[in-house]
């Protein structure tokens, strides 16, 4: 199978290419990960060599079928998602493509149906999905996007096969948002690749919407507090944490720099993108206290994503950096 926009998961996708080519896809595929790793781009691509007339590697993306699924209007092509500010995916959806089900293709030899972060269906529109799932028709595959798998029931993961999404390579993710954003510089595009281990989506959104500037703002700031031994100043940077994404995302960059004032400031190879923050951690402080920074990041990540209170959690990291150079 060709893949034009899904990169990296390689295992994934040589899993994919041997089920289409040996005709032994499932009728239900569930993709998991979390959000911007590219499950919808997968999905349309799957369900692009499903409909494709090609007869060499599929999706061709050159025949008329790839070019209507490419364009989003291929007629036995479906894609559903949550709606309203509950993100619901209410029940009368599922049972919508159950009456639509045993329609017959209208152009190609399958129908293709697409339920984006299905992890929002409640028990009832799960049943519901269930009963399909049981003696679906022949032409019919479910693809699946969720969160996790955990939101799913057992009886609906036992009739599908599940596929994990995991972050693509920081430097070719890097090259991927550069070459098609002329605005985002390649280094720029890294550092955000690094933050957001790997995953695309993320990093291109937090660089787009400003994000990624704020969050370098606060890695600078914390290291500058930390190599000037300001308690008040890191007081002031950690309590402009908010939100447990924001705090296990900087703490994460604050781990990659430390590394790198370790490692980094004796080899020259700077993962973090901060070298400027590095070389000033590496004068200042020992390797001892760098590794215990580096060590107590772990912590921290951990902490956050146990606890959702902000401010407790500002105030144990300003604590916890306090104390890792203070032994």
């Amino acid at each position: 199978m060709k893949f034009k926009n899904f990169l990296g998961n390689q295992k994934v996708k040589e899993q994919i290419s041997f089920l289409l080519e040996s005709k032994r896809l499932p009728h239900a595929i569930i993709l998991e990960g979390e959000s911007g790793l590219g499950k919808a781009s997968l999905a349309r691509e799957i369900a692009a060599a499903l409909v494709c007339r090609a007869g060499g590697e599929r999706p061709c993306y050159s025949c008329p079928q790839c070019s209507k699924a490419e364009k989003g209007y291929h007629p036995d092509i479906f894609e559903y998602k949550p709606s309203g500010g509950a993100k619901s995916f209410h029940v009368d959806v599922v049972r919508n493509v159950i009456n639509d089900i045993y329609l017959s293709p209208n152009e190609a030899e399958h129908k293709v149906y697409i339920l984006r972060n299905a992890h929002f269906m409640n028990e009832s529109a799960q049943n519901a999905l269930l009963k399909v799932l049981e003696e679906p028709p022949e032409y019919a595959v479910f693809i699946l996007t969720v969160e996790n798998r955990s939101a799913m029931l057992e009886t609906v993961l036992s009739r599908a096969v599940v596929l994990s999404l995991n972050g693509v390579d920081v430097h070719a993710g890097a090259e991927y948002i550069s070459n098609h954003d002329e605005n985002i510089e390649f280094n720029d595009a890294l550092e955000a690749m690094i933050a957001f281990k790997g995953n695309i989506g993320k990093a291109y959104e937090s660089i787009a919407g400003g994000e990624m500037q704020k969050l370098t703002g606060f890695v600078n700031d914390i290291c500058s507090a930390l190599t000037a031994d300001n308690e008040y100043e890191l007081i002031k940077c950690t309590g402009r944490l908010s939100g447990r994404q924001e705090i296990c995302t900087v703490i994460g960059m604050l781990k990659t720099v430390f590394r790198d004032a370790v490692i980094g400031s004796k080899t020259g190879e700077f993962l973090s993108g901060r070298e400027s923050a590095v070389k000033k951690l590496s004068r200042t402080l020992t390797d001892g206290k760098l590794i215990r920074l580096y060590n107590m990041a772990d912590e921290l990540i951990a902490m956050a994503n146990k606890n959702a209170n902000s401010a407790l959690l500002a105030a144990k990291i300003c604590y916890s950096l306090r104390s890792a150079i203070d032994l």
